[in-house]
C-alpha cells in the first residue's frame, strides 16, 4: 500500500472572512488491485462532514475513460483529478519513497500545505481571544457608549486625582 498526503481547496461562500478552506486528506493506493482510498483528516469544530471521502475502488483517469490510475501515475507535486475534485499530492511516507526508488522512479520533494484562514480563526477562538481588529472595534464601541476606557493610565489618574 502506498501512502500519500494531500489536500484540496473548497470554496466558502457563506463566510465573509474566508474565501476557501484547505481540506487535508490521506490518499492510499493499493498495489494488489490498483485501487484508491481517500480519507479526509478530521478537524475539530469545522462544521463540515469529514472522514471517508472515497471508498476503495478503481478510479478512471478523466479524458482516458478505459484507463484507471496506476502507481506510475502518482507522484508528489501533481494534481490528482478524482471525479471532478482536484487533489494536490504534497508528500509521501518512507515506504512509498523506497518503493518508487526500487522501481527507478524519482519522487519529487515534499511540498507544504497552503495557509488556511479557517485554522487561524479556530486558533484565535481556542485561545479565547478576540482577533486584533475585533478587539479594537470592541474598545471603540465601549468608548462611544460611554463605557470602559481603553487608556488605563488615564482611568487611574482620574480615579486617584
Amino acid at each position: 500500500m502506498l501512502h500519500f498526503k494531500g489536500y484540496f481547496q473548497e470554496p466558502v461562500v457563506e463566510n465573509p472572512n474566508e474565501n476557501y478552506r484547505v481540506r487535508k486528506c490521506t490518499i492510499y493506493y493499493y498495489l494488489d488491485d490498483d485501487t484508491l482510498h481517500i480519507l479526509e483528516d478530521r478537524l475539530e469544530n469545522s462544521g463540515i462532514p469529514q472522514g471517508v471521502f472515497l471508498k476503495r475502488h478503481k478510479v478512471l483517469i478523466p479524458g482516458q475513460e478505459p484507463k484507471a490510475y496506476t502507481w506510475s501515475d502518482l507522484n508528489v507535486g501533481i494534481n490528482l483529478n478524482v471525479y471532478g475534485r482536484v487533489f494536490r499530492i504534497v508528500d509521501a511516507d518512507d515506504f512509498t519513497r523506497r518503493f518508487y526508488q526500487n522501481e527507478g522512479v524519482a519522487l519529487n520533494p515534499a511540498e507544504g500545505y497552503p495557509d488556511d484562514p479557517f485554522v487561524k480563526t479556530r486558533a484565535m477562538i481556542s485561545m479565547k481571544q478576540n482577533p486584533p481588529d475585533l478587539a479594537e472595534h470592541k474598545n471603540y464601541i465601549e468608548v462611544m457608549l460611554k463605557g470602559g476606557r481603553p487608556n488605563k493610565n488615564l482611568d487611574s489618574f482620574l480615579k486617584n486625582d
